[in-house]
């Protein structure tokens, strides 16, 4: 007598089960999900200053308190996140200054034209002299008056240049990537000394 045994459906299908390759139980990949992972971003948006602008900016009220032995005697240019940076060193208290985009700048006295590189150009007007007023010595005599200072890799920059010194006033030529916003300021020190400061920013 042959013994028939029965298989029950139950086992059956879990056989069928096992039969299936588990990569078909996969849970699909999450897409657009809060927990998938993110790419960190490698890049931090500086918190520059706002409220700048490009109209001319200028302050004659200074120059009547200022000494008239008060003259520039040095010119720096450095990097910053936002802007970059001109400084004007000057003897004595802070003197007046004017500051506008101009379509070219020219020398004080000759009216020669002073080439700048780049898309704008800011002129630099300081209501003191780069020589003493007594003495009529230089107080500041640039190496090379095309190029002040080295601003390679400048942001901002493109090239400073000495427009001369005549009646009392020196002129600089500033040469910008555009004609983008810039403020200016004065600083009392180092010492009985003073500072005049532009900024031209990175970007609108």
């Amino acid at each position: 007598m042959k013994i028939q045994h029965k298989i029950p459906k139950t086992i059956v299908a879990a056989l069928a089960v096992l039969a299936v390759p588990a990569a078909a139980f996969a849970a699909p990949a999450l897409t657009g999900s809060s927990t998938a992972p993110r790419t960190a971003s490698t890049v931090s948006t500086a918190s520059c200053p706002r409220g700048w602008g490009s109209l001319p900016e200028a302050n004659s009220n200074v120059r009547a308190s200022t000494p008239a032995t008060t003259s520039v005697t040095n010119v720096r240019t450095g990097r910053h996140a936002c802007y970059d940076r001109f400084v004007v060193d000057l003897t004595g208290g802070p003197t007046g200054y004017d500051v506008r985009y101009v379509r070219n700048v020219y020398q004080d006295g000759s009216g020669f034209l002073v080439p700048l590189r780049g898309g704008a150009k800011l002129q630099i007007v300081v209501r003191a002299p780069s020589y003493n007023i007594d003495t009529g010595k230089a107080t500041y005599s640039p190496k090379n008056p095309k190029a002040l200072t080295n601003v390679a890799g400048y942001s901002t920059f493109r090239q400073l240049a000495f427009a001369g010194s005549f009646e009392g006033q020196t002129t600089i030529g500033l040469g910008v990537r555009a004609r983008l916003p810039f403020r200016v300021f004065t600083l009392a020190g180092p010492g009985s000394n003073s500072r005049l400061v532009i900024d031209v920013a990175h970007h609108w």
